[in-house]
């Protein structure tokens, strides 16, 4: 089952857009409001220090106090005052006309928000005393320099559009940065790909655990992939020229030269079978690079196998079956494929009799580690150089300041032990040289 860590990412990217954009319209729009609405605390006591001093006038003078601190307030104000009592009666020396009595039915706290009326009417505030507000309150209509602004177009157009404008501006520079941009390097890397440059700098996506990163993998594997099997065309296409000139050669002069019908006939057998053989490997060693076959696999005991190869290496090459002995026993099981492990181990072991001395030995062990069998075929030749042990595995190598030459042999038992999910190496023991291979071990004989 895959995951989609991208897709998570972007759902909390867009909640968190969601979220913030709430809180922004909610809280800070709110915040304006009030801050539009809202008298401010210094308004606030500036009125409050009206009630209190419409109380002092109360309580020093009475009824005669009250009117004469009203009519003041009034004047100084330029707005409408009254100071009533529990009832809503005046509690100056003039009482409230009909009209100045339903003044009284709408009136607003300090802490209220502050409007014109519909009539375009400036709102009545109450303000109780501040001491005894049972005894009576202050009724003030508004003055003019006191009435907030209010909620502005403007100030509208910011909360409600800039700002969302704004924060969304964000989201798209977080998905451009998180999606397009990398969505833009893939698309710049596929365009090389086409246009044939495979040397073009890699993707610095391999950090991402998403599916971008695994894009980005999937698009490495591919220009790897590419760039192999290019080099390995092209270096298939120049040895085998090269390869076939001298068997052609021999064909040329075996063809022009007075040898008897049966030399002639003997000597034409050989060269083909040696070109057949050539074009053979490399078909071979091209199928398995290029279509990385999945092939079956079985449980197989590599002593058996050995044996049998042992038999044609002896034919061949006149070796005793004495130098080519085996140390695993029977308990040594891989699961392989059988003509691919055939071929490798086949390929291993003509590498290791064709460099060996007079006389020497090639032997066959190896160890179980884990889940995996470790075998290692040794021999007594000359070894090859340290730096050169990875590139004896690559198609038609000769090795410098050396009579030492490798064709298709190594290269296709690599590529075999590959498709089996094994691995293939060297390394000298001084004296010879020793190929590694590690193959799993079979989970049930």
């Amino acid at each position: 089952m895959r995951r989609h860590p991208l897709l998570w990412k972007l759902a909390l990217l867009q909640v968190c857009f969601c979220l913030l954009l709430t809180w922004l319209l909610w809280t800070w729009g709110l915040s304006v409001e009030r801050s539009t609405y809202f008298l401010a605390p210094a308004e606030r006591d500036y009125l409050a220090h009206f009630a209190e001093q419409a109380e002092q006038a109360w309580q020093r003078d009475g009824a005669q106090g009250v009117e004469q601190y009203r009519r003041a307030l009034q004047r100084r104000e330029d707005t409408w005052v009254a100071i009533v009592g529990p009832r809503l009666q005046s509690l100056g020396s003039t009482p409230l006309s009909a009209e100045e009595a339903s003044r009284l039915t709408f009136m607003r706290k300090l802490d209220w928000p502050m409007s014109r009326r519909l009539q375009d009417e400036l709102p009545y505030v109450s303000i109780a005393f501040p001491t005894r507000p049972q005894d009576g309150r202050l009724v003030i209509q508004l003055p003019e320099h006191l009435l907030p602004t209010g909620l502005t177009p403007w100030t509208h157009v910011i909360t409600h559009g800039v700002a969302p404008a704004l924060l969304a501006l964000l989201l798209g520079l977080l998905l451009y940065r998180h999606l397009v941009a990398p969505l833009n390097r893939l698309r710049d890397r596929a365009d090389a790909l086409r246009a044939d440059n495979l040397d073009s700098p890699g993707l610095a996506l391999h950090t991402r655990h998403d599916e971008l990163g695994e894009l980005a993998q999937a698009f490495e594997h591919l220009a790897l992939r590419l760039r192999r099997s290019l080099d390995q065309q092209r270096l298939l296409l120049r040895t085998l020229s090269h390869e076939l000139r001298t068997p052609l050669a021999r064909l040329r002069i075996a063809h022009d030269s007075p040898l008897p019908p049966e030399q002639l006939r003997q000597r034409l057998t050989r060269e083909v079978d040696d070109m057949q053989k050539l074009l053979e490997d490399t078909l071979d060693l091209a199928w398995m690079d290029t279509e990385r076959p999945q092939v079956p696999t079985a449980p197989l005991q590599v002593l058996s196998v050995w044996e049998a190869l042992v038999q044609d290496a002896c034919f061949e090459s006149g070796w005793a079956a004495e130098r080519l002995p085996c140390t695993l026993g029977p308990d040594c099981v891989v699961q392989a494929h059988l003509d691919s492990l055939a071929q490798a181990l086949e390929n291993l072991l003509r590498n290791a009799i064709r460099h060996s001395p007079l006389g020497g030995r090639v032997c066959l062990d190896g160890w179980r580690e884990g889940e995996h069998w470790h075998l290692c075929l040794r021999d007594q030749g000359s070894g090859v150089p340290d730096d050169a042990l990875e590139r004896i595995f690559q198609p038609y190598q000769r090795l410098p300041d050396s009579g030492s030459g490798f064709g298709l042999g190594l290269a296709i038992a690599r590529s075999a032990v590959e498709l089996q999910g094994g691995t293939l190496w060297a390394s000298n023991s001084h004296p010879g040289l020793v190929q590694h291979l590690r193959l799993p071990a079979a989970t049930s004989v």
